[in-house]
């Protein structure tokens, strides 16, 4: 028997779609949402509603944001011989809430893995050289995950971008091996950004 009413149940099982929300915290989202203001509440709706119209990812870079170019990209501030590549968006949110790095991202929308079926064509490759192309003296930083599949996403891109005058380095590590970027500490990710290495 359903102990909740059927909107009540509904809402409960999407929360618990979102990662690292189980049934308890789901079910306390869902009543918590009875007692929200009605004007929040339709802010709320409207905002989740628009998410799939609205959010896209930079035609530049790869990064989430509401418009065709990112505000990274167009900030004339950023030093755009600078790119630092990560895997996901979300690493872009890491990074900037450590304030110290002042260049330019490059999402590649997942890493190299043939046995997940995850080959380079898949990913955001070809607009990473592109870019590489118009810019002298520049840097690539691979921010990605010390795993397998990050090493060699890193080894293959220092492959295809070794015929271009780039400088390419990699984060130190600092960070541990098998670590998700998402969950590094604000102090760890600006020492491995600092300490960066040059790929070998």
């Amino acid at each position: 028997m359903n102990i909740y009413p059927e909107l009540l149940e509904t809402l409960i099982e999407y929360f618990k779609k979102l990662p690292g929300i189980g049934e308890r915290t789901a079910e306390r989202y869902a009543l918590s949402l009875i007692k929200m203001d009605k004007e929040d509440l339709s802010d709320f709706s409207t905002a989740i509603k628009n998410i799939d119209s609205t959010l896209r990812v930079c035609e530049r870079c790869g990064h989430l944001t509401d418009q065709k170019i990112c505000s990274i990209c167009e900030d004339p501030a950023r030093n755009k011989n600078l790119i630092c590549v990560v895997e996901d968006y979300k690493n872009i949110f890491i990074f900037e809430k450590t304030g110290k790095f002042n260049g330019v991202y490059h999402v590649l929308g997942g890493l190299i893995s043939p046995i997940d079926g995850i080959n380079p064509d898949d990913l955001n490759i070809s607009k990473l050289i592109a870019r590489c192309k118009e810019l002298e003296n520049a840097e690539v930083v691979f921010a990605l995950k010390p795993t397998i599949e990050g090493d060699t996403t890193t080894l293959y891109l220092k492959k295809i971008l070794s015929n271009q005058n780039i400088k390419i380095t990699r984060l130190s590590y600092g960070i541990p091996m098998g670590a998700e970027i998402d969950y590094l500490d604000i102090v760890t990710l600006e020492r491995a950004l600092y300490d960066r290495k040059e790929v070998e």
